[in-house]
């Protein structure tokens, strides 16, 4: 994941990006891009809305709105599958991440290969002559925790002794 150098120069150049298509500045805004910047995996809006920065100070509603505004903008980027929570990560300008998506339990993971199709995009846009040529990549399947029934009985096992 290439991000800027600093955690509040990346927040700075985010709410810059913001600004430019008319959004304003708010302690929601703030909180919501510094979050989805901290976190090593996308995170649900209801995550967001519960995590202690946000919970008590901002309105879930108010999370699912910017989420979906900030989507709008190609400022993040939704995940996951339909009927299920989706899950949100910051679209980064001139790099991207592409994820590993389970469709048995909905669990996402950042691939952490070497983008895939990175020379056929490259030929993509030599031949059809589009330029700023992106895609975004998410790959299917079944986690080794739900592929393997011992381990996600031994999973289940924990939940449900967790407090």
């Amino acid at each position: 994941m290439q991000q800027p150098s600093s955690p509040g120069k990346a927040v700075e150049e985010l709410i810059e990006r913001c600004r430019a298509i008319g959004m304003r500045r708010t302690h929601a805004l703030q909180t919501i891009l510094e979050l989805l910047l901290k976190s090593e995996r996308p995170l649900t809006a209801q995550e967001i809305a519960d995590s202690p920065p946000a919970k008590g100070h901002i309105d879930p509603a108010t999370v699912y709105r910017l989420l979906i505004r900030l989507e709008e903008q190609s400022i993040v980027r939704r995940l996951g599958l339909r009927g299920r929570a989706s899950y949100y990560a910051i679209r980064h300008p001139h790099s991207h991440d592409d994820y590993l998506v389970c469709t048995s339990c909905g669990s996402i993971d950042e691939l952490k290969l070497e983008c895939p199709v990175k020379a056929i995009q490259t030929q993509i846009a030599e031949q059809s002559g589009y330029q700023k040529l992106d895609h975004e990549l998410e790959f299917f399947g079944i986690c080794p925790t739900c592929s393997d029934p011992q381990a996600a009985g031994q999973e289940r096992q924990k939940e449900r002794s967790s407090p």
